[in-house]
């Protein structure tokens, strides 16, 4: 939203503010001011001067000699513009003035400095201006020459300022508008903010009553069949058009504001849509079939030229203003080629409507067109401005000689919107703020925004446009902006816990990263968006559960128009990256979440019973990749020590029949802790590194954190130092190589009893001296009682039930 000062004075006339005064200001109560542009920076001694006499130059051709009148002084200047004439009343820069351009000889304050001197040895002691060389251009002043010097109007004073007559004494305002804030959206709405901030008198335009003795409702009718797309439709008639030029005024702030003056028609349209930050649009009367318009949803399939020239394909969402016969205009968006205004044109339509905004943002989607139009609807106008608006823009239009309005206005309102009504709660308010403002002075604040204050019911009124405001939290926003947040005291928080710590969840996350990193991997954050091709690159097979998706409606492109449901491939991806840039040790951790939509059934369901979508799962996945040093083994002692750190002190269980086809068939394992399945890890499958151009081993975990997180504990017991010897025996053994060491461990705990202590595995051979198929596993393991010296019959009897156990897994004792 950009504005020009002068503009904003137009309503705020007691305004005397610097450009920097005013940015601070407006910033300080919420109406954020991004920068501003001064339209005469590097522009100095410029006057309005004509031109009495005109000589050919002695010894250039191309060149004249011009005396010019400066209001009681005359000079000399020579220029080769063509289009000088006596009479003319010209912009002049005199001598050591400046005019828009490079910086001169390095000088900070920028533009070219103009020195008197000789041409072709003739003396000159100024220069006469282009619009160009004003800091403008054509497009915003169409009226100046293609080549040659600016003209001004005869009745312009001559000797006075030439850049306060062309309107370039003005500062032009861009600010960041929140999309809460509607309102803020238009001129009107800038300067209401200016006047409570600098606590001046808001001026309002006022808005006379037009048209003539005739009745617009005899040469129109309008009807909405979709009034919740469309809750207002105003309309309005005239005739007799005269196009012409807009007044000087009109075009400057038109200018200003970033917008190409054209004629007084769409003139009077763009100015009244950035007075009141309310859309409008003409339509040729004569082109209308059947002198009726008719506001619908086009059809499936429907094609539709817009004003650019353009053919939309349309769908039944889409809100179409029509004739009798045909579609003439997209709601909200743009007008139809087959109704513009054209300047043959006698008779007019003027339209000004409110439209839902969701559905023309995603309606200006769909067409792949998006205007200023569709960008203020698109945030949910008040419905009440399109009155307002339509009358303003008829008053224009007599005013301005235009054309003659037709007496009355079609509207059709079924539903008026009024403004809610808010509880005005000083005590809560003071204590939300942490000040302690008057009561009286919080009416003050809230009344210069115009949110009046109803002593009957403690109310605080709050009009239609101000659609931000719902409960006591907005007003007191209100209240803080305007008493300055740079003066509110700084205050402790206030209530009953006055120490915070982080939520068990957390503080497990914490604990990840902080292994994470220890072991040597570094963070990574990779996109929840990706691509369904990601699922052929991970060999996941066509009926697995993983292709479920959720889809996103509106995507970026195919890359990413689905939410992940494996966090692999980020991962992948991150080490394929540092694989080809030749970084040769690479290990990465990110807390990643997945997305798993929910089953069909239950979503229905969920559907069914509360109206609402079921939203899809959300699992937060500890995921770790490496290549380089380490292996299989290195990832499952990170794996455990993070286990072990949150409380898990009991071995979790491996098992190698994970079926993940992402993984090497022989080399990964589902990672178990008792009866739950919390993960899995191994080395990614050859085909799978081929496909992520990783020219070497790597491997990865992924620990399901939803499932690990019931299951943690930081709650530790302490044991004192034993004060009785341990026993240690040692046992070697020879298996069938499918037998796991997971389930020897698992019957040493389950037989071992109350006096077991540890075990360790110390040695694991295969060769010549054991038999082809079978493998040799020795364990050392070590026992102790809490309160008396182990006798041998006591140790003797633990490691037969041991043995025992070991002998139904077909286990022997290597002699």
């Amino acid at each position: 939203m950009n504005t020009a000062l002068s503009w904003i004075k137009a309503y705020v006339p007691d305004l005397d503010v610097t450009a920097q005064e005013y940015t601070d200001a407006m910033t300080l109560t919420g109406t954020k001011v991004e920068g501003y542009e001064c339209l005469d920076k590097n522009l100095d001694k410029i006057v309005v001067g004509q031109i009495t006499e005109i000589e050919r130059h002695p010894d250039a051709d191309k060149l004249v000699v011009c005396q010019v009148d400066l209001g009681g002084t005359s000079t000399q200047i020579v220029t080769g513009a063509p289009n000088v004439k006596v009479g003319q009343k010209v912009p002049v820069v005199l001598d050591g003035g400046r005019v828009a351009g490079d910086h001169d000889g390095g000088r900070p304050e920028g533009g070219i400095r103009i020195k008197k001197g000789k041409l072709r040895g003739v003396e000159s002691n100024g220069m006469m201006c282009s619009i160009e060389e004003l800091g403008s251009s054509r497009e915003m002043y169409p009226e100046a020459p293609e080549q040659g010097i600016y003209i001004f109007p005869e009745d312009t004073e001559v000797g006075s300022d030439a850049i306060e007559a062309l309107g370039l004494r003005d500062v032009v305002f861009e600010y960041e508008i929140t999309s809460n804030r509607v309102d803020c959206y238009s001129v009107i709405g800038i300067a209401r903010e200016a006047a409570a901030t600098f606590g001046k008198t808001f001026c309002e335009p006022e808005i006379r009553k037009t048209g003539n003795g005739e009745d617009i409702h005899d040469f129109l009718k309008v009807s909405v069949e979709n009034t919740e797309l469309c809750p207002r439709y105003c309309a309005r008639m005239v005739k007799n058009i005269k196009l012409g030029p807009s007044p000087d005024w009109m075009r400057r702030r038109l200018a200003a504001s970033g917008i190409r003056p054209i004629n007084n028609i769409v003139d009077i349209t763009n100015y009244v849509m950035e007075e009141y930050g309310q859309p409008m649009h003409a339509y040729d009367y004569d082109q209308i079939a059947g002198q009726q318009i008719v506001v619908k949803c086009a059809q499936d399939g429907e094609v539709f030229e817009t004003l650019d020239g353009q053919e939309r394909k349309l769908d039944s969402q889409i809100l179409m203003i029509n004739d009798g016969e045909k579609a003439v205009g997209i709601a909200g968006i743009m007008g139809g080629e087959n109704s513009k205004i054209t300047d043959n044109v006698k008779t007019m339509v003027f339209e000004a409507a409110c439209f839902d905004g969701t559905n023309i943002r995603l309606s200006a989607k769909r067409v792949g067109l998006r205007t200023d139009a569709s960008g203020k609807f698109e945030k949910g106008l008040d419905p009440n401005t399109a009155e307002l608006a339509i009358n303003r823009a008829c008053q224009l239009i007599e005013e301005l000689g235009a054309g003659e309005v037709v007496g009355g206005m079609i509207d059709v309102y079924p539903v008026k919107r009024e403004g809610n009504r808010v509880p005005f709660e000083p005590e809560k308010i003071n204590r939300l703020l942490g000040t302690n403002i008057d009561r009286a002075d919080m009416i003050s604040y809230l009344k210069s925004v115009e949110l009046e204050y109803d002593a009957a019911t403690e109310e605080i009124v709050v009009p239609s446009w101000r659609q931000d405001v719902h409960r006591m939290a907005d007003v007191a926003e209100e209240v803080a902006r305007f008493y300055g947040y740079d003066v509110i005291p700084t205050a402790l928080p206030t209530g009953e816990a006055t120490a915070g710590k982080l939520s068990f969840k957390l503080r497990v996350e914490e604990v990840a990263r902080r292994i994470a990193e220890f072991c040597g991997f570094s963070q990574s954050m990779t996109y929840s968006f990706e691509s369904p091709k990601v699922f052929d690159r991970l060999l996941i097979p066509e009926d697995s559960t993983l292709r479920r998706v959720v889809t996103i409606s509106n995507p970026l492109g195919e890359d990413f128009s689905i939410m992940r449901t494996t966090p692999l491939n980020g991962m992948l991806t991150s080490l394929s990256t540092n694989y080809n840039r030749r970084n040769k040790d690479v290990k990465l951790y990110e807390l990643a979440t997945i997305y798993l939509p929910a089953e069909d059934s239950v979503s229905k369901e969920y559907l069914e019973q509360t109206g609402l979508p079921m939203l899809p799962d959300e699992r937060q996945q500890f995921t770790l990749g490496m290549y380089g040093e380490g292996d299989f083994f290195t990832m499952k002692g990170v794996v455990e020590e993070f286990l072990e750190k949150i409380g898990l002190n009991k071995k979790p269980r491996y098992n190698p029949e994970a079926g993940k086809s992402f993984l090497h068939p022989g080399r990964q394992a589902e990672i178990s802790y008792g009866d739950t399945v919390i993960g899995y890890m191994g080395e990614i499958h050859p085909d799978v590194a081929d496909n992520y151009k990783i020219g070497e081993r790597a491997y990865v975990a992924v620990l399901d954190m939803p499932n690990l997180i019931p299951l943690a504990t930081f709650d530790h017991k302490y044991e004192g130092i034993a004060k009785y010897p341990s026993v240690t025996r040692d046992i070697s053994m020879v298996m069938k190589k499918e037998v796991l060491a997971g389930q020897i461990e698992e019957i040493i705990e389950q037989r071992g009893g109350k006096i077991l202590e540890s075990y360790k595995l110390f040695d694991v051979y295969e060769g010549s001296q054991i038999t082809a198929g079978y493998k040799s596993v020795a364990y050392s393991i070590t026992f102790r009682s809490k309160d008396h010296t182990l006798e041998e019959k006591e140790v003797a009897s633990a490691m037969q039930k041991i043995l025992n156990g070991l002998q139904g897994l077909g286990i022997e004792l290597r002699s």
